[in-house]
Parts: structure tokens; sequence; C-alpha cells
């Protein structure tokens, strides 16, 4: 757990420095994130999932249309799952339509039997990816919008899938009072993934139930495979508890 932690503090020490480093001129610079700890670590793509209890960091530091937005992963032990490091920007932002895109560099950890086996140790290996996305967003109303998802990657390292291609068709349902000021809010979406050769097609719900001005929250996660011939279980789910956060830095 302690790699875990002196990572978490460099890439919050480079978030920081990053934030002080852009002129502000009174437009502030966002630091947000998402803390989460989850009874099982699944990904969208079958054969990325960690399937065992993880804590997940999803952080951003944004400013105007620009965002950096790391997102690790550990085991409970601390060890890596997986890192993916995002650079977005939003093409465009106006009240009834967004477009965003990004690209970003991540690792992906495989734990291997050392050699020779009766040493009964693993060795961690990195597995390298390079990625991209776009993510067009229409806003039906405050509550509600509709858009499309596509994510293509490319793996770095030999004996990896090498093209991955995912188009996906998703909605936010959110703020969805339920009384005693708790909200909801739904994701649902419907998504077609290729990796290499082999295709699959999935439907995904996610909800998240939350208290305004409050930083903790629960979720979970369902993901149901329609028809694939990719390898992983046909439904998986998990129930995960949150801690959101948001600071806002104007350089004085």
């Amino acid at each position: 757990m302690r790699s875990a932690v002196i990572l978490l503090g460099l890439i919050l020490n480079i978030c920081c420095s990053w934030a002080q480093a852009v002129d502000s001129v009174q437009t502030p610079v966002v630091f947000s994130g998402v803390i989460t700890a989850t009874n099982n670590g699944i990904s969208l793509l079958p054969n990325f999932s960690f399937n065992k209890p993880a804590v997940l960091f999803d952080l951003s530091v944004s400013k105007n249309r620009l965002s950096f937005d790391p997102m690790l992963r550990f085991g409970i032990n601390g060890k890596p799952w997986s890192f993916i490091f995002w650079w977005r920007y939003k093409v465009v932002s106006k009240p009834k339509f967004s477009l965003s895109c990004g690209a970003h560099p991540s690792f992906l950890f495989r734990s291997e039997a050392a050699n020779p086996p009766a040493t009964k140790s693993e060795t961690l290996i990195a597995q390298r990816y390079f990625a991209w996305e776009i993510n067009p967003v229409f806003i039906l109303n405050q509550r509600i919008n509709v858009g499309l998802y596509y994510l293509g990657s490319h793996g770095l390292t030999s004996n990896l899938i090498q093209y991955t291609h995912f188009l996906a068709l998703r909605s936010t349902l959110s703020n969805i009072n339920v009384g005693g000021g708790l909200k909801f809010s739904i994701l649902p979406q419907v998504y077609y993934l290729k990796m290499d050769q082999l295709t699959g097609s999935y439907m995904t719900i996610s909800l998240a139930l939350y208290k305004s001005n409050f930083p903790l929250a629960l979720s979970t996660t369902l993901n149901k495979a329609i028809k694939t011939d990719l390898v992983g279980t046909d439904f998986v789910w998990n129930v995960g508890v949150n801690y959101n956060f948001k600071l806002r830095y104007i350089r004085q």
C-alpha cells in the first residue's frame, strides 16, 4: 500500500505544480476527484477487469477547456492494477451540445509467476497502451443528456491485443429526488467492442445515490454481455463507496 500512497502523492504534486504554472487571469484552476472503494474492480473492456476488491482514484485538474485526468487503480493490498493518464480538450462547449476529445498513455499491470516457479514469487509486468477518444453529448435539459462515445487503443507491448475499438450510445439522468435530501443518477449505455478479430456487444448501467453538498455517495455498476466472442464473465457487478472533492485555485 506504501507504493500506492507514494504514487498518489507524486500525481497530486504534478497536478498542483501544473495548476500553479498556468496563468490564471481570474479563471480558476479546478482540482477535483473521486476516490472509490469497491468490492469488485471491473472494466468495460472484459480482458482488463481486476475482478477483486479495488480502490480507484479518478483525479482531474482543469483550466478553461483543457484538463489532465489521471485514473489510478489499485488492489486493496496496494498492488497496481492500471494507470491511465488522460489529456482532454473540450472542442465545443454550448448550452445544448458539447464535444470533447482526448488521448492517453496507459499501463495495465499483470502478475506472472517467477522463474523458477519453486520460488513461489511473482513478477509484476507493465503492459503499455496508447488510446484516443471522442465524445459528443447532446444536453436535453438540466437532468438528461444523450451522447456517443468512441474509444480506440493500440497495444505498445508485444503479445498484446493490438487494436481496440469501443463505440457506445450512452445517457445520463441525474439529480432525481428520492426524498430526505437524497438524489440518484442513472447512466445506462449499450456498446460494441472489437479487440483485434474478436467482437462483442454489451449493455451496462451505473447507479449512484448521493446527497447535495455531502462528499460521500454509494454507487453500483452492472455489466451484461448481449453477444460476445471475448473472454470474460457474461455478467458482472459491483458496489462502491465514493468520496468526492473539488478545489478551486486562483493564483494571486
